[in-house]
């Protein structure tokens, strides 16, 4: 062997030496590395992304909206009561004019005379002090007919009014279906509240399960590596005693440095896997996670499972629970502009006080009450037939609705076929490849001990690792495809978060 094969030999077993210790199976975890890290279950990870996760902290605040609303729908029933208050500066007083007429048809002329003159005193009284301020007026005479161009002004200059008025709907058809449909509107916002929660905990699920496949990924490439090592080394143990053939010792030392991008990669989709896994749960990225258990651990599920899903029920499908509740809003929508048609009664009530003044002695002035209560008796005649298309827009909304809620129904249940169909070929999968490990893992070993005595080659027990590396790979790829079926199946039947009763409960998982 020359200077400068040893040189590269001794470089290359540095460096695969130190990997080999990186990655080495069975290490004990590093003390200053994981103190701070936290393994969680998937329990754990539920119950963290309901109290964390952005859009479940949305869906409730939505639901608390329409529970304001609701209560807001409802202050429509008690009496509304206000308080006002005013002032007015007269710039110009109004003029007034009278006239009188004695002439005229019989009694009724005189009639008129007649009280004209009973006030006689009165307008003497308004002449003199108009004429104090320049303003003279005429007053009705004993005449046939008397008329004047001049008049007397009215008023003061200085008005304040003050009180409270208060109404009170008693009979409101249309209000009372209004009521209905808030009620309706927190219903709803309590579903997609319960959709939010279903959607957040199957992409936990699903997270949780890449992080596991992940894992099991890195697993695999590890173990590939170690294997590759340790025939790297026996491959030069052997070239070095010139018991193998520099091809031999060329496959070996590549096989070792193609390992090594595969656990690379596969430890970077460990990373990201958790990074997407804190992320659903609204936890800090920088937060050390792991996750707790094996795919494997979900195999013994798969046969129970795919036998108690064979006829799945979407009495709880949440989007099919939205569409009804949207119906029956649509069919209070109709009941409500039906009720325009309908009579309104309502009571009022009002008081207040008014003083009118020439100057600002607010300690003298004279405050006169006014009030009143009645009834208001609204019947709507003719609004240029408003109502009536109202109506029509409403129930061609509601048979657009029926439509959706036949194709929603249609499609929901394809996609349940599909993801039992996707359960079953994956169980199968497994089932193949399980024995396919077993079979690929005994003919690496007997081709493993036979290059080891000088019976076999280094192809033959590359060939024999990269069976045992796929029928590996197609293993867990079959578990994780069927439990993301499982949580995909478990989502579009929507059983979370339902009571005893069949109600929706929020905290009930």
């Amino acid at each position: 062997m020359t200077a400068k094969r040893l040189i590269v030999s001794a470089v290359l077993m540095g460096i695969f030496t130190m990997a080999s210790g990186q990655y080495k199976t069975g290490e004990a975890p590093r003390p200053q590395a994981d103190t701070s890290k936290v393994v969680i279950t998937l329990d754990d990870a539920l119950k963290i992304a309901l109290s964390e996760n952005v859009a479940v902290k949305v869906a409730d605040k939505e639901i608390e909206r329409s529970q304001y609303a609701k209560k807001g729908t409802y202050s429509s029933l008690f009496p509304q009561v206000s308080g006002s208050g005013s002032y007015q500066r007269t710039i110009k007083k109004q003029i007034m004019y009278m006239d009188s007429d004695s002439g005229g048809d019989g009694e009724e002329g005189g009639g008129g005379f007649g009280m004209l003159s009973s006030l006689a005193p009165y307008f003497v009284r308004i002449n003199e002090l108009s004429a104090m301020m320049g303003m003279p007026i005429i007053i009705p005479g004993e005449s046939e007919s008397s008329s004047s161009n001049s008049g007397f002004a009215v008023g003061r200059w200085n008005t304040y009014n003050y009180g409270v008025s208060a109404q009170m709907p008693l009979i409101n058809a249309q209000l009372w279906e209004s009521l209905r449909i808030s009620g309706q509107a927190v219903d709803l916002a309590v579903e997609k509240a319960r959709s939010s929660r279903l959607d957040m905990v199957t992409q936990v699920k699903q997270a949780y399960y890449a992080v596991l496949l992940a894992k099991e990924a890195f697993n695999v490439y590890r173990e590939v590596y170690e294997n590759a090592v340790e025939n790297f080394v026996q491959t030069e143990r052997r070239y070095n005693a010139e018991k193998a053939s520099e091809l031999e010792y060329t496959r070996a030392k590549s096989v070792v440095a193609g390992a090594i991008p595969n656990v690379y990669n596969a430890e970077s989709s460990v990373m990201l896997a958790l990074w997407q896994l804190k992320a659903v749960m609204g936890v800090d990225l920088e937060r050390n996670i792991d996750v707790a258990g094996y795919l494997e651990d979900y195999s013994a599920q798969m046969f129970r499972d795919i036998h108690e899903n064979d006829d799945p029920s979407l009495d709880y499908n949440t989007t099919l629970r939205q569409l009804e509740l949207q119906a029956d809003q649509l069919a209070s929508t109709i009941k409500m502009y039906k009720a325009a048609y309908l009579p309104t009664l309502s009571a009022a009530f009002s008081y207040s006080m008014i003083a009118m003044t020439n100057d600002f002695k607010f300690s003298e002035y004279k405050w006169s009450p006014y009030s009143y209560v009645g009834l208001s008796l609204n019947i709507p005649i003719f609004t240029g037939f408003k109502r009536h298309y109202d109506v029509k827009q409403a129930k061609v909304q509601a048979v657009e609705l029926d439509l959706q809620r036949i194709e929603t129904e249609r499609q929901l249940r394809i996609a349940i076929r599909q993801y039992l169909n996707t359960m079953e070929t994956n169980m199968k999968s497994y089932n193949a490849a399980a024995e396919a490990v077993g079979l690929a893992r005994k003919a690496y070993d007997i081709a493993a001990k036979s290059y080891k005595i000088g019976k076999g080659t280094i192809t033959e027990m590359n060939d024999a690792q990269l069976t045992l590396t796929q029928a590996s790979l197609q293993q867990s790829q079959a578990i994780y495809n069927f439990i993301v079926a499982k949580s995909n199946l478990e989502k579009t039947i929507g059983g979370d978060f339902i009571d005893e009763n069949g109600e929706v409960d929020l905290e009930k998982k």
